[in-house]
């Protein structure tokens, strides 16, 4: 693991192996001052975007980096005031196709970080984003009236 990793983690949170280490870490934030009064947190990994919510209830969603087609940062006036935004991500996941990481605090850095992971995973898997969008328009589960 390089000196720049080892330096992120303290020794009891090392990835274990097999894991994929985190990227970036963020906290849905509450409206009011922008404060991390709730129970969403939003991880970034080298392969995978992992939401997490919930306190009695946790429920914990996925979406592989290489099925997001496209992110749109917006910022209200009230989320520009105390330095939050929101990122819309568009993906080819079936359980979460549109992904609003909502009143985040460093919403520029999160989006470069993710984009920069899309990119990279689709390079390891050799695609290229006209692959994923053909592939997918081809399996059929759509109803089209025609009874084929």
């Amino acid at each position: 693991m390089s000196e720049e990793m080892n330096n992120r983690y303290e020794d009891n949170e090392m990835p274990r192996i097999g894991e994929n280490p985190e990227l970036m870490r963020e906290r849905k934030r509450w409206g009011f001052l922008g404060l991390p009064w709730t129970f969403t947190k939003y991880i970034l990994t080298s392969k995978k975007i992992i939401i997490q919510k919930g306190f009695f209830r946790s429920v914990e969603n996925e979406i592989l980096m290489y099925r997001v087609i496209d992110m749109t940062l917006s910022r209200t006036l009230f989320q520009k005031m105390f330095g939050l935004g929101t990122l819309v991500v568009y993906s080819h996941d079936k359980t979460t196709p549109e992904l609003e990481v909502k009143n985040i605090k460093h919403i520029r850095e999160f989006k470069e970080v993710l984009s920069e992971a899309v990119e990279k995973d689709r390079m390891r898997m050799k695609m290229r984003q006209s692959e994923i969008v053909d592939g997918l328009h081809d399996f059929g589960d759509h109803d089209d009236g025609i009874g084929f």
